[in-house]
């Protein structure tokens, strides 16, 4: 049955980067100027980490919950392409009671046929990141990798969010998880000092009791919903917000293999959601950009430049942690064009950051400089093909860039150029970190 949603409003906000773009923000932003009822998670897990800063100082990195919830009465999504991880969720909602929201996991709607990231998971992770070596891919460490490939090679064996009202199959699937992690790493040297515990997790056959019992509070709050309930919330009149996790250059099947994540961001994904659902209408996809290129952890950035690492401060990206170092890299129109190809049809975009704009000595890049040769764009495949991603890393992580000789004097400049290389015109603009500082795009010349 399809639901035509004529009163509702659909926008989605895709990340055009390497992530850290400024999705929380806008996300928050839009949730007070549109009036949002729902914002929908659609991709991605618990490896999210958007920020909010409010104007009082109150501050939370969103990681599953949708960053709408400072908002009265916005309740957030899980779609069925998430990956969730319950006794995570815990934890993020004893950080948002401490900042005030005291309601997130009675906002919160998961759908049943979610995948499960469980302690097994998180374990398996990353002793295969550790085993890499000097070869790592990145990662976050939280599981959500691991889960789907898990889920993708023993579907029925996968544990999905609705399994979890029912605690002998629950704990029937834990097992079968567990057993077949165990198996696979039984000859694995530990490679890191703390791939010895990471281990004995994988050994531990109590663990997945106690893991349930935690997530026990998680699952009777936040029950598992229909997609037919699912449905319904989000054909109510008003307007649903699709939040992206990560960026399109991390994409699975777009990204620069192998320094990807395993999920898809592209209008494509938010799409397939509202037609699962049974719902028929039309959606604003915008696209998100920082102002400059930033970068968690291994994998290419051709603008990298140690000085803008110094300038721009970063009070919630550590380079601590799974991700890794946290660089930055000059605007790349050769990146922010594939990025466009990659993600689908958009409506226009939204940049963050543009008060770092003035004298902080960027330059667009227009080109690179590879194998001897000039590289104007970066060719897109046909059809889903890792070797051709592959292919892309390496010229990436050989290639010079090219920049224009001038500067980028003003934000204006910054929004003027950006236009004239993807096409489109830029909807918002953000001055800062608060949602106050988002000017519209007949304000941005106004702004100092």
């Amino acid at each position: 049955m399809s639901i035509t949603a004529a009163a509702t409003r659909y926008v989605s906000l895709l990340g055009l980067g390497f992530g850290d773009c400024g999705k929380g923000l806008f996300t928050d932003h839009l949730c007070g100027a549109w009036q949002a009822h729902t914002v929908v998670r659609f991709n991605g897990g618990a490896q999210a980490g958007h920020n909010v800063l409010l104007a009082d100082g109150r501050h939370h990195t969103f990681s599953q919950f949708g960053a709408g919830s400072f908002h009265a009465g916005v309740a957030s999504v899980l779609a069925s392409p998430v990956v969730v991880h319950p006794t995570a969720l815990r934890v993020e909602e004893e950080a948002l009671r401490r900042v005030g929201v005291t309601d997130a996991l009675a906002r919160l709607r998961i759908d049943a046929r979610c995948r499960v990231t469980t302690p097994f998971h998180q374990a398996a992770g990353r002793l295969r990141e550790w085993a890499r070596g000097a070869a790592a891919h990145g990662t976050c460490g939280v599981g959500v990798g691991e889960t789907v490939r898990q889920a993708l090679a023993a579907p029925g064996d996968a544990l999905r969010y609705g399994d979890l009202v029912h605690r002998a199959r629950t704990l029937e699937k834990l097992e079968a998880s567990r057993m077949a992690l165990r198996c696979e790493f039984a000859g694995m040297a530990p490679s890191h000092p703390e791939a010895a515990q990471e281990l004995a997790l994988l050994a531990d056959a109590s663990l997945a009791q106690r893991w349930l019992d935690a997530a026990a509070p998680c699952v009777r709050l936040s029950p598992p919903a229909s997609a037919d309930a699912i449905g319904a919330r989000l054909a109510r009149p008003g307007t649903v917000l699709f939040e992206g996790a990560q960026g399109v250059l991390l994409d699975e099947w777009r990204g620069f293999h192998p320094h990807t994540t395993w999920s898809s961001i592209s209008v494509a994904a938010v799409e397939a959601v509202l037609h699962d659902l049974g719902i028929d209408a039309p959606v604003q996809h915008l696209g998100v950009l920082r102002s400059y290129l930033t970068r968690h952890g291994p994998g290419p950035l051709p603008t990298h430049d140690r000085a803008l690492d110094a300038r721009f401060t970063e009070p919630h990206n550590a380079d601590e942690g799974w991700q890794g170092a946290f660089r930055r890299g000059h605007p790349d129109a050769v990146l922010l064009r594939y990025a466009l190809a990659a993600a689908g049809r958009l409506d226009g975009l939204v940049v963050s950051h543009l008060d770092a704009v003035d004298g902080a000595g960027l330059h667009w890049c227009t080109g690179y400089r590879a194998d001897g040769t000039h590289v104007a764009s970066l060719p897109s495949s046909d059809k889903p093909d890792l070797d051709h991603q592959h292919a892309l890393t390496r010229l990436l992580q050989g290639a010079q860039p090219l920049y224009e000789p001038q500067p980028i004097g003003t934000a204006q400049a910054w929004v003027e150029r950006a236009e004239a290389f993807s096409g489109l015109p830029v909807r918002f603009g953000a001055f800062g970190p608060t949602r106050d500082t988002v000017r519209a795009r007949e304000h941005i010349r106004k702004t100092v």
